[in-house]
């Protein structure tokens, strides 16, 4: 009877157990929010709105929020200031090391630390890359009333040139093409942006640029072209530009072997194109939801059509390219380190 008395029990246990986890089953079964459900995503840029990193900025936050888990929010922000030196140490130490700031910098900064360049103390390799969403060609021209007209004539005349800020590609190429291939470039400094630099060439204030992005001066300026109101003096592309039939590479004007190495050292930086990054210490799994976001992103029809609208090249570079691209240019040869270093005056 006892025995009996005890199955009986255990019986009923067990229904009430099973009972239980019926009940609680449901919200054992939930899983919690993505992170970024609800949340505002700020990109800070490193230059004034209207320019080519603004305009990439602002096509990638018109599409990225849908590969991200959650779908948050995102809103550009300009932060001007020492070539995007600002910017850079606003996401990498000042804001808030969760994942939701991104910045947008110049390509060129991650190698002036390399150089001893580095007045924010910020190690580029532990900045969390996500990626670039181009591979940029950059062209130097002259005002069509100028008397450089061509390469020739620019290693036998100055030809003044803006200069956006320490740090800035505009400040850094002209010294490089100057000690590495004879072109006489004068730099005048002061210049917030392109933009502004871009009205003191029609201004007659400069004699043309140095060093400006084909695909901001063909999206920005590009009766400037058509109308032939710029003479193109090189272009900085390894091979022919079909949009410039007839002009040179810089690269074919180095003088020898050490030379070649230093400019193919300083013009790395192109392949980074327009990077994005967050801040070091993010969280890794909020990083790995950032790249693969931005990867997607950059293969979205939508974006690609958006971009073709706007006349901006797509090209992604992924976060990891970005790494395997600074790591090989940390191991450069020291001949060529210290050609960088003289061709740039440090």
């Amino acid at each position: 009877m006892r025995n009996i008395q005890c199955a009986s029990l255990i019986t009923r246990l067990c229904v009430a157990v099973l009972a239980a986890s019926c009940v609680y089953a449901p919200a054992k079964a939930q899983s919690a929010p993505p992170f970024y459900k609800d949340k505002q995503v700020q990109v800070v840029v490193g230059t004034n709105a209207g320019v080519g990193y603004d305009l990439y900025a602002r096509l990638l936050v018109a599409h990225l929020s849908p590969h991200i888990p959650g779908e948050p929010s995102f809103v550009v922000r300009n932060m001007i200031g020492a070539g995007g030196l600002r910017a850079a140490e606003f996401v990498a130490r000042i804001a808030p090391q969760d994942g939701l700031t991104i910045g947008s910098i110049g390509r060129g900064l991650p190698f002036e630390a390399m150089l001893g360049q580095n007045e924010i103390n910020i190690d580029p390799s532990k900045l969390s890359w996500l990626g670039s969403m181009n591979r940029e060609v950059a062209v130097a021209f002259s005002w069509h009333n100028s008397k450089v007209k061509t390469f020739a004539d620019l290693q036998e005349t100055e030809l003044l040139t803006p200069g956006t800020g320490a740090g800035a590609d505009s400040e850094i190429m002209p010294l490089a093409f100057n000690s590495l291939t004879g072109a006489r470039f004068k730099l005048i400094k002061g210049y917030k942006g392109t933009s502004e630099a871009a009205l003191a060439v029609e201004r007659g204030e400069l004699d043309g640029i140095a060093y400006w992005s084909l695909g901001s001066l063909a999206t920005l300026h590009r009766h400037w072209i058509d109308k032939k109101l710029i003479n193109i003096l090189f272009h900085t592309g390894v091979g022919p530009q079909a949009a410039l039939p007839g002009a040179p590479s810089i690269r074919d004007f180095a003088r020898d072997p050490i030379d070649r190495a230093a400019l193919e050292f300083i013009l790395a930086r192109e392949a980074l194109g327009r990077p994005f990054f967050t801040a070091p210490a993010a969280p890794a799994e909020r990083v790995a939801i950032l790249r693969k976001g931005f990867a997607d992103a950059m293969r979205d029809p939508d974006l690609i059509k958006d971009a073709a609208a706007r006349k901006l090249e797509i090209s992604l570079v992924s976060g990891e390219d970005i790494d395997a691209l600074l790591a090989r240019a940390r191991n450069a040869e020291h001949a060529t380190f210290a050609r960088v270093i003289r061709a740039l005056n440090r």
